[in-house]
Parts: C-alpha cells; sequence; structure tokens
C-alpha cells in the first residue's frame, strides 16, 4: 500500500517533503532510519513552504491564528501558537490534498510546533533547539530547523508503526 503525505511546512522550509520524496525514489535517507523503501511506500502529494498569513490563506484555505507579530507578512507565533498551527496546517494540507497523512511545521518563538495527522492519529513534537524569529542569530535559527527535520520524520515514522499495528515500519 502507497501512503501518500502532505506537507505545509514553514520553519522546515520544505524539506521534510524533500526527504520523504528522496526516500520514497530510493534515496539513502539519514533522517529514516526504520523505514525501507522497498517496503514502506510512500509518495509526497504535495510539498508546501508557507511562512506568511496570506500563504495560509489562499493555499491552505483556512484562517490562521492571530500571530503574536507578524514581520515582512511571516506569522510569529509563542510556543503553543505553534503547535496549534502546526496542527491547522497539516490537517488542511492533508484535507485539500485528499492525502493520507498530513505533516504542518510552525516556529517563532520557542521549540516550534509539529504535527503529523492521519485518519486514525494526531502525533505533535517539536525541535530540541529553542529561538526566537525576531532575534535569534541564522545559525541558531538553523540548528532548530535542522532539528525540526528530525523530528517531523521521527514522528512520521512513529505514526507508521502504529498504524502498522506496532510491528517496525520497515514490514509495511
Amino acid at each position: 500500500m502507497i501512503r501518500r503525505i502532505a506537507t505545509a511546512e514553514c520553519f522546515t522550509h520544505g524539506r521534510v517533503a524533500g526527504e520523504i520524496h528522496a526516500f520514497s525514489r530510493g534515496y539513502p535517507s539519514r533522517y529514516l532510519r526504520t523505514l525501507d523503501p522497498k517496503t514502506c511506500r510512500l509518495s509526497i502529494v504535495a510539498g508546501l513552504f508557507i511562512p506568511t498569513l496570506s500563504g495560509v490563506r489562499s493555499i491552505l484555505q483556512v484562517e490562521p491564528l492571530r500571530p503574536v507579530t507578524v514581520i515582512d507578512e511571516i506569522k510569529i507565533y509563542d510556543q503553543y501558537g505553534d503547535e496549534e498551527m502546526a496542527l491547522l496546517m497539516a490537517e488542511a494540507a492533508r484535507t485539500l490534498t485528499g492525502a493520507d497523512i498530513g505533516i504542518g511545521t510552525s516556529a517563532g518563538i520557542g521549540q516550534g510546533g509539529i504535527a503529523v495527522v492521519s485518519d486514525g492519529s494526531t502525533l505533535f513534537g517539536s525541535s530540541e533547539i529553542y529561538a526566537d524569529l525576531r532575534r535569534s542569530d541564522r545559525a541558531l535559527i538553523r540548528e532548530r530547523e535542522e532539528s525540526g527535520v528530525t523530528v517531523a520524520l521521527c514522528l512520521l515514522e512513529r505514526l507508521l508503526e502504529e498504524e502498522d499495528g506496532g510491528k517496525p515500519a520497515n514490514h509495511a
């Protein structure tokens, strides 16, 4: 069975979708460690990079949460807002595309929010790095991005394993 995935990403800059697509084409992945591309079939329906309020409205067709602040139309939330926004983005991407799984990421002030959703599961996470888009240096923001990609793909592996009845995801 092929699992179709759609992402709506902010702080991970579309890298989650890129990694899933590369994995699905047989390229080695340093992130997807428990999956075997020969037996776990994934397909990216859409990989969206949506950092702005207008993108959320026009592309995802949902009204975004009210941000703490906006810089050049980039939405900036606190930790709680990022978690809620990640869920909203994941659900919207999944619904709009008809995908089996939706992944959303959002980070402004804090560790960021990551949501992975399907019909039967909703998993949440955050990066391991605290940063503030308004004040932190670019190196720290890049560290948060890298951590967010890692966590998002770990959550995807966990969701696939749970949906396969607790069997390792490479036996899908």
